[in-house]
Protein backbone atom coordinates (compact mmCIF):
# COMPACT_ATOMS: atom_id res chain seq x y z
CA UNK A 1 0.00 0.00 0.00
CA UNK A 2 1.24 3.69 -1.18
CA UNK A 3 1.90 5.59 1.78
CA UNK A 4 -0.18 8.49 0.73
CA UNK A 5 -3.31 6.20 0.90
CA UNK A 6 -1.93 4.97 4.75
CA UNK A 7 -1.69 8.41 5.51
CA UNK A 8 -5.29 8.80 4.41
CA UNK A 9 -6.82 6.45 5.69
CA UNK A 10 -5.25 7.58 9.27
CA UNK A 11 -6.68 10.87 8.99
CA UNK A 12 -9.99 9.34 8.28
CA UNK A 13 -10.05 7.47 11.47
CA UNK A 14 -9.18 10.38 13.55
CA UNK A 15 -11.62 12.87 12.12
CA UNK A 16 -14.05 10.03 13.34
CA UNK A 17 -12.62 9.38 17.03
CA UNK A 18 -12.95 13.56 17.96
CA UNK A 19 -16.66 13.26 16.26
CA UNK A 20 -17.51 10.43 18.70
CA UNK A 21 -15.81 12.20 21.40
CA UNK A 22 -17.66 15.64 21.09
CA UNK A 23 -20.54 13.70 20.88
CA UNK A 24 -20.14 12.09 24.16
CA UNK A 25 -19.13 15.17 25.56
CA UNK A 26 -22.27 17.48 24.58
CA UNK A 27 -24.81 16.53 27.03
CA UNK A 28 -22.37 16.12 30.08
CA UNK A 29 -21.61 20.33 29.12
CA UNK A 30 -25.73 20.60 28.86
CA UNK A 31 -25.89 18.83 32.39
CA UNK A 32 -23.60 20.91 34.06
CA UNK A 33 -25.35 24.18 33.08
CA UNK A 34 -25.49 26.99 35.87
CA UNK A 35 -29.00 27.76 34.01
CA UNK A 36 -30.46 24.44 33.82
CA UNK A 37 -33.34 23.34 36.55
CA UNK A 38 -32.72 20.16 38.81
CA UNK A 39 -34.99 17.31 37.02
CA UNK A 40 -33.43 17.64 33.31
CA UNK A 41 -33.79 14.63 31.77
CA UNK A 42 -31.19 12.92 31.14
CA UNK A 43 -31.96 11.41 27.21
CA UNK A 44 -32.31 15.31 26.23
CA UNK A 45 -31.73 15.89 22.77
CA UNK A 46 -29.68 18.52 21.56
CA UNK A 47 -30.86 20.40 18.77
CA UNK A 48 -34.18 22.66 17.55
CA UNK A 49 -35.88 20.86 20.12
CA UNK A 50 -33.78 22.17 23.06
CA UNK A 51 -34.05 25.87 22.21
CA UNK A 52 -35.02 28.29 25.01
CA UNK A 53 -38.67 28.62 25.87
CA UNK A 54 -40.06 32.25 25.35
CA UNK A 55 -41.80 33.72 28.76
CA UNK A 56 -43.86 36.06 28.37
CA UNK A 57 -45.49 37.87 31.82
CA UNK A 58 -48.11 40.46 31.87
CA UNK A 59 -48.35 43.11 33.22
CA UNK A 60 -44.90 44.29 32.80
CA UNK A 61 -42.90 47.42 34.19
CA UNK A 62 -43.34 49.60 36.78
CA UNK A 63 -46.12 51.69 38.30
CA UNK A 64 -48.79 49.56 36.11
CA UNK A 65 -52.29 49.56 36.75
CA UNK A 66 -53.75 47.31 39.44
CA UNK A 67 -56.72 45.20 39.23
CA UNK A 68 -55.92 42.76 36.64
CA UNK A 69 -54.54 38.88 36.84
CA UNK A 70 -51.24 38.38 36.45
CA UNK A 71 -50.88 36.05 32.92
CA UNK A 72 -47.62 34.06 32.04
CA UNK A 73 -47.55 32.12 28.74
CA UNK A 74 -44.77 29.50 26.92
CA UNK A 75 -43.69 29.29 23.38
CA UNK A 76 -41.46 26.75 22.28
CA UNK A 77 -42.06 24.72 25.44
CA UNK A 78 -44.09 24.09 28.53
CA UNK A 79 -45.02 25.76 31.87
CA UNK A 80 -44.05 23.24 35.13
CA UNK A 81 -44.57 25.77 37.83
CA UNK A 82 -45.56 29.27 38.19
CA UNK A 83 -44.86 31.41 41.58
CA UNK A 84 -46.30 35.25 42.09
CA UNK A 85 -45.20 36.94 45.12
CA UNK A 86 -44.96 40.12 46.51
CA UNK A 87 -42.40 41.89 48.77
CA UNK A 88 -44.01 40.22 51.89
CA UNK A 89 -44.47 36.99 50.56
CA UNK A 90 -48.02 36.53 50.30
CA UNK A 91 -48.43 34.81 46.36
CA UNK A 92 -51.13 35.03 44.13
CA UNK A 93 -52.94 31.24 43.50
CA UNK A 94 -53.33 29.95 39.88
CA UNK A 95 -52.99 26.80 37.74
CA UNK A 96 -50.61 26.20 34.90
CA UNK A 97 -53.33 25.39 31.89
CA UNK A 98 -53.39 21.51 30.81
CA UNK A 99 -51.31 22.39 27.44
CA UNK A 100 -48.96 23.89 29.77
CA UNK A 101 -48.70 26.89 27.83
CA UNK A 102 -50.51 29.58 30.19
CA UNK A 103 -50.68 30.33 33.73
CA UNK A 104 -53.03 32.87 35.30
CA UNK A 105 -53.42 34.20 38.86
CA UNK A 106 -56.97 33.23 40.60
CA UNK A 107 -56.66 36.97 42.28
CA UNK A 108 -56.20 40.02 41.22
CA UNK A 109 -52.49 42.31 41.06
CA UNK A 110 -53.48 45.06 44.20
CA UNK A 111 -52.26 48.41 44.28
CA UNK A 112 -48.81 49.59 45.38
CA UNK A 113 -46.99 46.44 45.41
CA UNK A 114 -43.90 45.00 44.05
CA UNK A 115 -44.23 41.32 42.03
CA UNK A 116 -41.51 38.67 41.22
CA UNK A 117 -42.79 36.05 39.07
CA UNK A 118 -40.75 33.10 39.24
CA UNK A 119 -41.56 30.62 35.94
CA UNK A 120 -40.50 26.86 35.93
CA UNK A 121 -40.68 25.63 31.93
CA UNK A 122 -39.58 22.11 30.23
CA UNK A 123 -38.15 22.86 26.44
CA UNK A 124 -39.64 20.49 23.94
CA UNK A 125 -36.27 18.45 23.96
CA UNK A 126 -36.77 17.72 28.05
CA UNK A 127 -34.73 20.45 29.47
CA UNK A 128 -36.13 22.52 32.99
CA UNK A 129 -35.22 25.66 33.10
CA UNK A 130 -36.08 28.92 35.34
CA UNK A 131 -37.48 32.14 34.77
CA UNK A 132 -37.67 35.13 36.64
CA UNK A 133 -39.37 38.63 36.03
CA UNK A 134 -40.87 41.50 37.67
CA UNK A 135 -43.02 44.45 37.79
CA UNK A 136 -44.71 46.82 40.26
CA UNK A 137 -47.94 48.49 40.25
CA UNK A 138 -49.42 52.01 41.09
CA UNK A 139 -50.68 52.85 44.39
CA UNK A 140 -54.71 53.69 45.26
CA UNK A 141 -55.03 57.58 44.40
CA UNK A 142 -58.32 56.44 46.51
CA UNK A 143 -59.50 53.40 49.17
CA UNK A 144 -63.02 52.47 49.64
CA UNK A 145 -63.81 50.90 53.22
CA UNK A 146 -66.12 48.85 54.12
CA UNK A 147 -68.12 48.47 57.62
CA UNK A 148 -69.50 44.84 58.40
CA UNK A 149 -72.00 43.14 60.56
CA UNK A 150 -71.98 40.71 62.26
CA UNK A 151 -68.72 40.67 63.76
CA UNK A 152 -66.23 37.70 64.23
CA UNK A 153 -67.52 34.53 66.64
CA UNK A 154 -70.86 36.38 67.18
CA UNK A 155 -73.78 34.06 67.80
CA UNK A 156 -77.02 35.81 66.16
CA UNK A 157 -80.43 35.08 65.92
CA UNK A 158 -82.20 33.44 62.58
CA UNK A 159 -83.11 37.05 60.90
CA UNK A 160 -79.43 37.96 60.87
CA UNK A 161 -77.89 39.38 57.41
CA UNK A 162 -74.25 39.57 56.65
CA UNK A 163 -74.44 43.32 55.74
CA UNK A 164 -71.60 45.52 54.36
CA UNK A 165 -71.43 49.21 53.90
CA UNK A 166 -69.20 50.70 52.05
CA UNK A 167 -67.45 54.05 53.03
CA UNK A 168 -67.23 55.42 48.94
CA UNK A 169 -70.04 54.44 45.95
CA UNK A 170 -69.96 51.29 44.54
CA UNK A 171 -69.92 51.27 41.15
CA UNK A 172 -68.36 47.98 39.65
CA UNK A 173 -71.26 46.06 42.23
CA UNK A 174 -70.73 42.70 39.86
CA UNK A 175 -67.07 42.80 39.91
CA UNK A 176 -67.45 43.31 43.83
CA UNK A 177 -70.39 40.80 44.23
CA UNK A 178 -68.47 37.75 42.27
CA UNK A 179 -65.26 38.67 45.14
CA UNK A 180 -68.06 37.91 48.29
CA UNK A 181 -67.88 34.28 49.42
CA UNK A 182 -70.32 32.71 52.02
CA UNK A 183 -69.70 29.38 52.66
CA UNK A 184 -72.73 27.43 55.62
CA UNK A 185 -72.26 24.58 57.31
CA UNK A 186 -75.79 23.04 55.76
CA UNK A 187 -75.32 24.48 52.68
CA UNK A 188 -78.36 27.21 53.24
CA UNK A 189 -79.98 29.10 50.22
CA UNK A 190 -79.10 32.80 49.89
CA UNK A 191 -78.78 35.38 47.73
CA UNK A 192 -76.73 38.86 47.72
CA UNK A 193 -78.77 41.93 47.47
CA UNK A 194 -77.43 46.03 46.35
CA UNK A 195 -79.76 48.37 48.60
CA UNK A 196 -79.05 52.17 49.74
CA UNK A 197 -78.22 52.27 53.35
CA UNK A 198 -80.34 54.50 55.44
CA UNK A 199 -77.01 56.62 56.26
CA UNK A 200 -77.35 56.95 52.02
CA UNK A 201 -74.02 54.82 51.71
CA UNK A 202 -74.02 51.66 49.34
CA UNK A 203 -74.49 48.56 50.81
CA UNK A 204 -74.80 45.18 49.95
CA UNK A 205 -76.56 42.59 52.36
CA UNK A 206 -76.79 38.50 51.70
CA UNK A 207 -79.94 37.24 53.58
CA UNK A 208 -81.04 33.57 53.39
CA UNK A 209 -84.13 32.08 51.48
CA UNK A 210 -85.85 31.86 54.98
CA UNK A 211 -84.98 32.25 58.67
CA UNK A 212 -81.44 30.94 59.34
CA UNK A 213 -81.83 26.96 60.53
CA UNK A 214 -80.42 27.27 64.14
CA UNK A 215 -76.78 26.14 64.86
CA UNK A 216 -75.31 27.41 61.27
CA UNK A 217 -72.25 28.23 61.12
CA UNK A 218 -71.47 31.12 58.68
CA UNK A 219 -68.31 31.82 56.86
CA UNK A 220 -68.42 35.39 54.91
CA UNK A 221 -65.23 35.34 52.71
CA UNK A 222 -64.52 38.89 50.97
CA UNK A 223 -61.82 38.54 49.02
CA UNK A 224 -61.61 41.95 47.79
CA UNK A 225 -58.21 43.71 47.78
CA UNK A 226 -57.19 44.47 44.24
CA UNK A 227 -61.20 44.83 43.13
CA UNK A 228 -61.47 48.81 41.78
CA UNK A 229 -65.12 50.31 43.05
CA UNK A 230 -65.59 52.38 39.88
CA UNK A 231 -65.99 55.88 39.48
CA UNK A 232 -65.35 58.50 42.93
CA UNK A 233 -65.37 55.45 44.50
CA UNK A 234 -61.52 53.89 44.74
CA UNK A 235 -59.61 50.63 45.31
CA UNK A 236 -60.04 47.72 48.02
CA UNK A 237 -56.83 47.13 49.47
CA UNK A 238 -57.79 44.52 51.94
CA UNK A 239 -60.14 41.29 52.36
CA UNK A 240 -62.50 40.69 54.99
CA UNK A 241 -63.82 37.55 56.78
CA UNK A 242 -66.09 36.94 59.30
CA UNK A 243 -67.42 33.82 60.74
CA UNK A 244 -70.73 33.43 63.23
CA UNK A 245 -73.46 31.20 64.42
CA UNK A 246 -77.02 31.31 64.40
CA UNK A 247 -78.33 31.06 67.94
CA UNK A 248 -82.11 29.51 68.96
CA UNK A 249 -85.04 29.71 66.99
CA UNK A 250 -86.67 32.89 68.28
CA UNK A 251 -89.48 34.92 66.70
CA UNK A 252 -90.77 37.99 68.58
CA UNK A 253 -94.62 38.65 67.22
CA UNK A 254 -95.33 42.58 67.78
CA UNK A 255 -99.32 42.86 67.66
CA UNK A 256 -99.88 46.49 67.98
CA UNK A 257 -103.81 46.10 67.40
CA UNK A 258 -103.67 44.21 71.05
CA UNK A 259 -101.12 45.74 72.46
CA UNK A 260 -99.18 42.28 72.77
CA UNK A 261 -95.48 41.21 72.39
CA UNK A 262 -95.18 37.80 72.04
CA UNK A 263 -91.80 35.52 72.38
CA UNK A 264 -92.04 32.38 70.91
CA UNK A 265 -88.76 30.40 71.08
CA UNK A 266 -88.80 27.05 69.00
CA UNK A 267 -92.34 27.48 67.92
CA UNK A 268 -93.43 27.31 71.63
CA UNK A 269 -94.85 30.44 73.58
CA UNK A 270 -92.64 31.77 76.26
CA UNK A 271 -94.16 34.98 77.47
CA UNK A 272 -96.53 37.55 76.76
CA UNK A 273 -95.73 41.27 77.45
CA UNK A 274 -98.35 44.34 77.34
CA UNK A 275 -96.81 47.04 75.17
CA UNK A 276 -97.47 50.48 73.49
CA UNK A 277 -96.57 50.88 70.25
CA UNK A 278 -96.45 54.11 68.09
CA UNK A 279 -99.11 56.74 68.39
CA UNK A 280 -101.55 56.64 65.55
CA UNK A 281 -102.24 59.04 62.96
CA UNK A 282 -99.33 60.75 62.75
CA UNK A 283 -95.17 60.51 62.79
CA UNK A 284 -95.50 59.13 65.50
CA UNK A 285 -96.71 55.33 64.15
CA UNK A 286 -94.71 52.72 64.22
CA UNK A 287 -93.80 50.67 61.77
CA UNK A 288 -95.07 47.35 60.45
CA UNK A 289 -93.17 44.14 58.72
CA UNK A 290 -90.44 42.66 60.14
CA UNK A 291 -87.85 44.33 62.25
CA UNK A 292 -84.56 42.72 63.36
CA UNK A 293 -83.12 43.43 66.49
CA UNK A 294 -79.78 45.19 65.70
CA UNK A 295 -78.22 45.78 68.60
CA UNK A 296 -78.82 45.72 72.63
CA UNK A 297 -77.80 49.10 73.36
CA UNK A 298 -78.64 49.33 77.29
CA UNK A 299 -79.08 52.74 78.77
CA UNK A 300 -79.14 55.46 76.30
CA UNK A 301 -80.32 58.95 75.95
CA UNK A 302 -83.43 59.70 73.93
CA UNK A 303 -83.89 62.95 72.05
CA UNK A 304 -86.95 63.05 69.67
CA UNK A 305 -84.73 66.20 68.00
CA UNK A 306 -82.82 63.21 66.20
CA UNK A 307 -85.22 61.38 64.66
CA UNK A 308 -87.72 64.52 63.89
CA UNK A 309 -90.39 64.66 65.77
CA UNK A 310 -88.74 68.45 67.78
CA UNK A 311 -88.90 68.13 71.55
CA UNK A 312 -91.53 65.97 72.23
CA UNK A 313 -88.90 64.10 75.03
CA UNK A 314 -85.44 63.70 76.30
CA UNK A 315 -84.31 60.83 78.65
CA UNK A 316 -82.62 58.28 79.98
CA UNK A 317 -83.81 54.64 78.67
CA UNK A 318 -83.14 51.60 79.91
CA UNK A 319 -83.15 48.22 78.39
CA UNK A 320 -83.42 49.83 74.40
CA UNK A 321 -82.77 47.74 71.98
CA UNK A 322 -82.61 49.01 68.71
CA UNK A 323 -85.11 47.92 65.80
CA UNK A 324 -84.49 50.31 62.76
CA UNK A 325 -81.86 53.34 62.12
CA UNK A 326 -84.94 55.62 62.13
CA UNK A 327 -84.92 55.06 65.41
CA UNK A 328 -87.52 52.65 66.26
CA UNK A 329 -86.74 50.17 69.95
CA UNK A 330 -88.38 48.27 71.91
CA UNK A 331 -87.46 49.80 75.64
CA UNK A 332 -88.59 50.20 78.98
CA UNK A 333 -91.43 52.91 79.23
CA UNK A 334 -92.65 53.15 82.85
CA UNK A 335 -94.00 56.48 82.36
CA UNK A 336 -96.66 54.69 79.86
CA UNK A 337 -97.51 52.03 82.19
CA UNK A 338 -101.04 53.54 81.79
CA UNK A 339 -101.29 52.69 78.61
CA UNK A 340 -99.46 49.04 78.31
CA UNK A 341 -102.02 46.29 77.03
CA UNK A 342 -104.52 49.05 76.04
CA UNK A 343 -103.44 51.12 73.63
CA UNK A 344 -100.43 52.90 71.49
CA UNK A 345 -99.34 56.28 73.36
CA UNK A 346 -95.91 56.51 72.43
CA UNK A 347 -93.25 58.35 70.42
CA UNK A 348 -92.80 55.02 68.00
CA UNK A 349 -90.95 52.40 69.92
CA UNK A 350 -92.72 49.63 71.46
CA UNK A 351 -92.86 50.49 75.05
CA UNK A 352 -93.00 48.18 78.21
CA UNK A 353 -92.42 47.88 82.24
CA UNK A 354 -89.58 48.66 83.90
CA UNK A 355 -89.67 44.45 85.11
CA UNK A 356 -90.51 42.83 81.66
CA UNK A 357 -88.25 44.85 79.36
CA UNK A 358 -85.22 43.90 81.86
CA UNK A 359 -86.71 40.11 81.56
CA UNK A 360 -87.22 40.44 77.58
CA UNK A 361 -83.73 42.21 77.46
CA UNK A 362 -82.08 39.34 78.94
CA UNK A 363 -83.70 36.81 76.32
CA UNK A 364 -83.04 38.37 73.16
CA UNK A 365 -80.02 38.26 70.83
CA UNK A 366 -79.22 41.20 67.72
CA UNK A 367 -80.72 39.03 64.86
CA UNK A 368 -83.91 37.93 66.37
CA UNK A 369 -86.72 39.18 64.05
CA UNK A 370 -89.56 41.19 65.41
CA UNK A 371 -92.32 40.56 62.92
CA UNK A 372 -94.90 43.64 63.40
CA UNK A 373 -98.42 43.84 62.63
CA UNK A 374 -101.05 46.42 63.08
CA UNK A 375 -103.59 49.05 61.24
CA UNK A 376 -102.56 52.27 61.44
CA UNK A 377 -98.89 52.21 61.13
CA UNK A 378 -96.60 54.54 58.93
CA UNK A 379 -95.20 51.61 56.50
CA UNK A 380 -93.25 48.58 56.03
CA UNK A 381 -89.52 48.67 57.45
CA UNK A 382 -87.48 49.48 54.42
CA UNK A 383 -84.49 47.06 53.56
CA UNK A 384 -82.34 49.70 54.63
CA UNK A 385 -83.80 51.00 57.73
CA UNK A 386 -82.30 48.49 59.76
CA UNK A 387 -82.50 44.91 58.28
CA UNK A 388 -85.58 45.20 56.80
CA UNK A 389 -84.40 42.49 53.65
CA UNK A 390 -87.24 40.37 54.90
CA UNK A 391 -90.26 42.57 53.49
CA UNK A 392 -89.17 41.89 50.43
CA UNK A 393 -90.50 38.37 48.87
CA UNK A 394 -87.50 36.14 48.15
CA UNK A 395 -87.88 36.67 44.13
CA UNK A 396 -87.76 40.62 44.94
CA UNK A 397 -84.77 39.91 46.86
CA UNK A 398 -82.64 37.81 43.89
CA UNK A 399 -83.33 40.45 41.79
CA UNK A 400 -81.68 43.01 44.04
CA UNK A 401 -78.41 41.15 43.30
CA UNK A 402 -76.11 42.74 40.77
CA UNK A 403 -75.17 39.29 38.99
CA UNK A 404 -79.08 38.95 38.09
CA UNK A 405 -79.26 42.10 35.91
Amino acid sequence: MSRTRVLAQARVRATVAAAATAALLAPLAACSSNTDAPGTRADAKPGADDRPVKVTVTPTGERVPAGEPVRVTAAGGRLTSVTVADAGGHKLAGEVAADGRSWVSDRKAVPGAAYTVTAATRTEGGTAKSTKAAFTTAPADKVNKVDWRPGAGATVGIAQPISLVFDNPVKNRAEVEKQLKITTSNDTEGSWGWITDWSGRDRVDWRPKTYWKPGTEVTLNGELNGTDSGAAGGWFVRDYTTTFTIGAQQIVKVDLDSHQLTLVRDGETVRRIPVSGGTPGGDKRSWRGTAVLMAKEGTINMNSETVGLGDAYDKMVNSSMRLTWSGMYAHAAPWNARYFGNSNHSSGCIGMSDANAAWFYGQVRPGDPFEITGKDTKGVVAPGNGFGAWNLSWSEWQQTSALRK
